[in-house]
């Protein structure tokens, strides 16, 4: 059984990941800024939205503004991301968060660990998904893809 597909379709989607990509870390950074001007912390890392090596505390406004910018970035691009691919925010979500370990990985030049971390990305993940596929239901209920059960 040889796998089957077009061309045009591949390209759609990888077209679709490129946007979500670019989406992303164009949101994560505006939203970074935006944290760091409201936290007034001097000066902005550009290596911020990958980091999981600064010290989990909560008096430490340099880990709320990465830990507020984790979440907010992913909640606006769930939301963003429906606009984009419609009902497959869950599958864009995934992937793009797929890629932000493995870019945060060479850029860090070590896998994270720390579990203050994943359970942020985890949680922003969640966020992602549920507001962004609710979003979408929302817009586009009248031409929604719903499975076929029967067979089942």
């Amino acid at each position: 059984m040889a796998l089957k597909v077009k061309t045009a379709e591949t390209k759609v989607v990888l077209v679709n990941l490129l946007i979500c990509m670019v989406v992303f870390y164009t949101v994560y950074y505006v939203v970074l800024s935006v944290c760091f001007a409201v936290f007034k912390i001097k000066m902005l890392d550009g290596l911020a939205p990958f980091d999981f090596k600064t010290n989990p505390s909560w008096i430490n406004p340099y880990y709320l503004v990465l830990v507020i910018s984790l979440e907010i970035t992913f909640f606006i691009c769930g939301l963003l991301f429906a606009l984009v691919v419609e009902e497959w925010v869950w599958d864009y979500a995934v992937t793009v968060t797929i890629i932000h370990i493995i870019i945060t990985s060479v850029v860090m030049s070590e896998f994270p660990l720390m579990l203050h971390w994943w359970l942020a990305l985890g949680s922003g993940v969640i966020s992602m998904i549920c507001g962004g596929q609710i979003l979408a239901y929302c817009l586009f209920k009248d031409n929604f893809i719903y499975p076929i059960l029967d067979d089942f």
